[in-house]
């Protein structure tokens, strides 16, 4: 319970001179050291819950202080005001911050010297070696960095990160400048590197990947995806007595007659996740010189890759501690599943996601054996049927996850099998499919559901809804795009029987209201809402949103065409937390834009076809609000901003996304089908 708590001499200290101070000291000042940060350890992920905690007294003020372990700005120029109040932090997520300048990182050295252990620069520019090296001179206890989108780093940021000996943790994705003369300093001088992410760094071949090997010989994971290397830095990866994770995907220079050596060579490994994904040129021959030694492997990822055929299959026939496998868009064989149904593994998860030759015979064979899978996906099996659900469901009744969208030829009934069956399910996605009302009814006494995804299933209405409101009450994600038979009756009962709602789609409904709104505003966990296309909303009904759901973090309102800066005003006030919305289409002008620009936590935002924008009212939005990194805009905006703001706002860290297109009176009309089961997050 108090795994988090370090008693220090200058916690006591700063707790008796702030008793000592107040002698109107009330009850909570007499807490004990152990029980005030037993107390934020279970606030820990809740932030309006830690602010409101130290307000309470001095005491508490003082305890959250020192207690703080990380940090995650939304402005690098607010470190220096607030490091005083946080002596103690030992992580640092800049992931928000864009501009990061040497002095800033030099401050940072200097505030946490003794304490930081971990940094995140992935989204940070505008520093350079200076401020890098006195970063790791300073701070010697620093064990975790991430350099991620670096594309401005170069080798001599490398040998200046060389010298962070302790480091064990190293993220470098898409540093695209890095060679391997850059590499081999992290390999020679960073000798503690448990972790290192090079995906796509296009300029390290197999000379900088085997000195890694080399050198560092504690590493456990290694991602080299994307990478120009061949099987001749296998070896001595292959040789790391620790390496558990390696990622080669889409690593196209390996191929089965360069891994032919490795089956002669190769000694056991400890191997536990390996991800082959994207990698055609590997068949069932490479497969088996690759993992030649690797006993102890539990993940294989072999999506977008070579079919799945007997060879292939038989390749794992001997791996007994394989838990996992991922075989997405991978054509199937029935000789190929055959084979894994005879695995001495038994699996927990297996992903058949959009695999062609999936049918009812395959999934019996295989659900028959591997009985004690948790989690199955099926997405766009097109051809399984009522048979399919039958096998699954009475094999494997320990699922927790299943994913089953447009799987087209599976009727209604076989929907109730999946509550009678599985109780204990956890995740449901049955996206564009057969299930009604009595689907919905059985599935509600799966009490464990979290997260349900129903999108397009048009024998759907409100009836089905009520059951699942009143079954499911641990719902987190729910998505209803395209239910046009759901209307504020059902939306009510969801927000009134799932009050731990965080996602909801309801996209395209033109029978929901503010009325719905009102209701889903007593949901105050809810972070996610997507309502584009519900032209019966308001700035009414938004408003009770912004006031109610301060957790608000992602806003689709396209094409409320009804929702104007009234709605605006509240979001302002209240939705301190926003950090994407769509407005496009809205009734929206140069006031409400301003009013949302005042709102820091805002990063991305899409405002195409607003009329009542103009280049003056945009102009001046985008200068207030300074946290933004992406804004798409209309392609007519780009002539009538000047070239020196557009240059300024890429300075600032904000891209600018230009889009040509025509006003549409209605897109949903015509790209309905194209709805991809991603349904929060979207902002064209």
């Amino acid at each position: 319970m108090f795994s988090n708590f370090e008693s220090t001499p200058s916690l006591k200290k700063k707790l008796k001179t702030t008793e000592m101070n107040n002698p109107f000291s009330g009850p909570f000042d007499h807490l004990t050291e152990e029980i005030i940060f037993a107390i934020l350890d279970h606030l820990h992920d809740d932030p309006f819950s830690r602010k409101s905690f130290s307000l309470v007294c001095k005491s508490f003020y003082a305890a959250e202080s020192l207690h703080r372990k990380s940090l995650r700005p939304l402005r690098s120029d607010l470190i220096r005001t607030i490091s005083p109040r946080y002596p103690s932090i030992s992580k640092l997520d800049l992931s928000l911050c864009s501009h990061v300048e040497d002095s800033f990182l030099i401050s940072v050295s200097s505030a946490w010297k003794t304490t930081l252990r971990s940094i995140d620069l992935s989204r940070s520019r505008s520093f350079s070696n200076v401020g890098l090296s006195n970063l790791v001179t300073n701070c010697t206890g620093l064990v975790e960095i991430n350099l991620s989108n670096g594309v401005a780093l170069t080798d001599s940021a490398l040998k200046v990160l060389a010298e962070a000996k302790n480091l064990e943790k190293l993220w470098l994705s898409r540093c695209k400048s890095i060679t391997d003369m850059g590499i081999g300093c992290v390999a020679v001088g960073c000798r503690k590197l448990k972790l290192l992410c090079l995906n796509w760094c296009l300029h390290i071949t197999d000379l900088g990947v085997g000195l890694i090997a080399t050198k560092c010989k504690e590493l456990r994971s290694l991602d080299l995806s994307f990478l120009p290397i061949t099987e001749k830095c296998l070896p001595s990866i292959l040789q790391l007595q620790h390496l558990e994770e390696l990622v080669l995907e889409e690593c196209h220079g390996i191929d089965d007659e360069g891994l032919e050596a490795l089956k002669r060579n190769c000694k056991r490994n400890s191997l536990k996740i390996l991800n082959l994904s994207r990698c055609q040129s590997i068949s069932h021959s490479g497969l088996s010189s690759l993992i030649n030694g690797s006993e102890d492997l539990q993940k294989l990822n072999l999506s977008y890759g070579s079919s799945i055929t007997t060879d292939m299959a038989k390749c794992l026939h001997n791996i007994s501690g394989l838990q996992s496998i991922k075989l997405d868009c991978c054509s199937l064989t029935t000789s190929g599943v055959k084979a894994i149904a005879n695995w001495r593994a038994s699996l927990q998860e297996l992903s058949l996601s959009k695999c062609t030759g999936v049918t009812d015979e395959c999934l019996s064979i295989i659900v028959q054996k591997h009985k004690q899978l948790r989690k199955l996906d099926i997405t766009c099996c097109r051809k399984i049927t009522y048979a399919s659900i039958n096998w699954i469901t009475s094999s494997c009744s320990s699922l927790v996850s299943l994913k089953m969208e447009s799987c087209s030829l599976v009727p209604s009934e076989a929907y109730v099998l999946i509550g009678e069956r599985c109780p204990y399910l956890e995740e449901l996605d049955v996206t564009d499919n057969e299930i009604d009302n009595e689907g919905l009814k059985s599935i509600s006494k799966c009490s464990r559901l979290s997260v349900l995804k129903l999108g397009i299933c048009v024998n759907i209405n409100d009836d089905g809804l009520l059951h699942i409101a009143s079954g499911c009450p641990k719902i987190k994600e729910l998505d209803l795009y395209r239910l046009t038979g759901i209307t504020d009756r059902g939306i009510a009962a969801t927000a009134g029987g799932c009050p731990a709602l965080e996602m909801i789609n309801i996209a395209y409904n033109d029978k929901i209201t503010d009325s719905s709104l009102i209701s889903l505003s007593k949901c105050s966990r809810l972070k996610a809402l997507e309502i584009r296309g519900c032209c019966c909303i308001s700035s009414v009904g938004l408003s009770a949103i912004a006031m109610g759901c301060k957790q608000l973090t992602v806003l689709d309102i396209k094409k409320c065409v009804n929702v104007n800066d009234d709605g605006m005003l509240p979001l302002a006030q209240f939705s301190h937390n926003l950090k994407q919305i769509n407005l496009s289409y809205c009734s929206v002008t140069d006031v409400g834009l301003l009013s949302l620009a005042s709102i820091n936590c805002l990063r991305n935002v899409t405002i195409l076809h607003l009329a009542g924008l103009t280049p003056d009212g945009l102009t001046a939005a985008l200068l207030v609000c300074g946290g933004l990194r992406k804004v798409k805009l209309h392609l007519s905006f780009k002539s009538l901003l000047p070239p020196s703001f557009r240059k300024y706002m890429e300075t600032r860290g904000c891209v600018l996304y230009w889009r040509d297109k025509a006003f549409q009176v209605d897109r949903a009309d015509k790209d309905w089908n194209l709805h991809s089961g991603k349904s929060f997050g979207g902002s064209t």
